[in-house]
């Protein structure tokens, strides 16, 4: 990268050295136009090193349809961005700049390294010719509608094409502190509230004996009280139990789609691959086999050791009986729990843990096709700083990217155009 020396006015300037910030950079670059870079952070692409734990699940192989279907908010928002910029053509881009990809559980996409550093860096190289300021943007520049720059603790800098590529809340420590939804209103543009999302849940429900233990291959249902007959989220996958709750990747899917925590209920279904029959012939079954045998002998049969301990305080019942004098009533609400073992919602645990920021500058003020503000000219949002985001699967970097080579492109055509006239 260059060093902060230059004098001369940059074609773009961009606010933000995350995953959407280094893209448009990086197409901007390619096209040969001059980019200046405002990142206060020591590395460029912080938080995309972390993304994934460490891997980088940079999008998901499906089409446009498809991860629109998986963006709880503002769906449509995406259709233009996500049809010229899709997860095929999204993967066609990192492979041709170094980065083999590989596909897993869920069609998510990783690098076949499982090192989110190469994604980051190959960014980084994509745009090397980019200039990198080492400070905070504290002000965008406007005059009569259209962008002139932006000032920062040192002076102003000039450009007649801004891209605020500052993210959200989440993780603040990478830097996503939220200063991007401050400059975004005081232009006037509507921030939407602000909540943590793809965060663990807190509930009434403790698990200390588990801490950090990790249920595969179950279940989680999230129910609302505006219609608890139908599951607003229903999926089979990875679930981590904690001292507050509940984490991994159900729990936080399960968080993306809850306004607040009021009203909800969540079951984990212990035995998702058995029906309440099925389930209830299996025990009869280890009964049969060893009639002897007490109650938490059944349950190691069952359930992992981790989880006997919680799942017993939950049954009542003469739990030192010996199996073969099991009452019915206590085989059926054994089966009851196992495949619907309820939990109770208190709290969504916040920023510092979140993956995205839920809410962001108001769709309704943005350009569908290019990014750019309705606002104010020259003005182009990208990223997680937009109202929109997605379920854990890769499509929150969709955005990202996708987002991201819409303004640049936008920008590239006036440039062109620019220099026709």
């Amino acid at each position: 990268m260059k060093s902060a020396s230059t004098t001369n006015k940059p074609d773009v300037i961009i606010i933000g050295g995350g995953a959407s910030g280094l893209f448009s950079a990086a197409e901007l670059c390619s096209a040969g136009l001059s980019v200046m870079i405002f990142e206060p952070n020591r590395f460029l692409g912080r938080k995309l090193r972390i993304t994934g734990k460490g891997r980088c699940n940079l999008t998901n192989d499906c089409q446009p349809e498809e991860v629109m279907k998986n963006l709880p908010r503002n769906p449509k928002f995406m259709y233009s961005a996500l049809e010229k910029f899709p997860p095929e053509r999204i993967m066609k881009w990192f492979e041709d700049a170094g980065v083999p990809l590989k596909t897993e559980r869920g069609r998510r996409v990783f690098p076949v390294s499982d090192k989110a550093a190469d994604v980051s860096e190959a960014l980084c190289r994509k745009c090397k010719n980019a200039e990198i300021i080492r400070e905070k943007v504290t002000e965008i520049v406007v005059h009569d509608g259209k962008v002139t720059g932006v000032k920062t603790s040192s002076g102003e800098y000039f450009s007649d094409h801004v891209i605020l590529a500052a993210g959200g809340k989440s993780y603040p420590l990478t830097g996503s502190d939220g200063s991007g939804f401050k400059l975004a209103e005081r232009l006037g543009h509507t921030v939407t509230d602000l909540r943590p999302s793809l965060v663990p849940i807190e509930t009434e429900e403790k698990f200390p004996e588990a801490d950090g233990f990790t249920l595969k291959n179950v279940t989680l249902s999230l129910y609302g009280d505006k219609n608890p007959r139908k599951p607003l989220m229903q999926e089979l996958g990875e679930l981590q139990m904690t001292s507050f709750g509940i984490s991994g990747p159900l729990a936080l899917t399960a968080s993306c789609m809850m306004d607040s925590c009021k009203g909800y209920k969540l079951y984990i279904d212990f035995k998702p691959g058995l029906t309440p029959d099925l389930l209830d012939r299996r025990i009869l079954r280890e009964i049969s086999e060893k009639p002897e045998g007490d109650y938490e002998y059944l349950l190691t049969k069952l359930l992992p050791r981790e989880i006997i301990k919680p799942f017993k305080s939950r049954i009542d019942g003469d739990l030192h009986l010996s199996l073969g004098n099991m009452p019915k009533a206590l085989r059926e609400k054994t089966v009851a729990n196992l495949k619907r073992f309820e939990l109770t919602p208190t709290g969504l645990r916040g920023f510092d843990e979140a993956i995205i920021t839920r809410g962001g500058v108001s769709v309704r003020e943005i350009n569908p096709s290019t990014m750019e503000s309705k606002l104010v000219k020259g003005l182009y949002f990208t990223g997680e700083i937009i109202d929109c985001d997605g379920f854990t699967g890769g499509y929150n970097l969709t955005i990202a990217f996708s987002t991201a080579f819409s303004a640049a492109q936008d920008i590239k055509n006036h440039m062109d155009k620019e220099k026709i006239s």
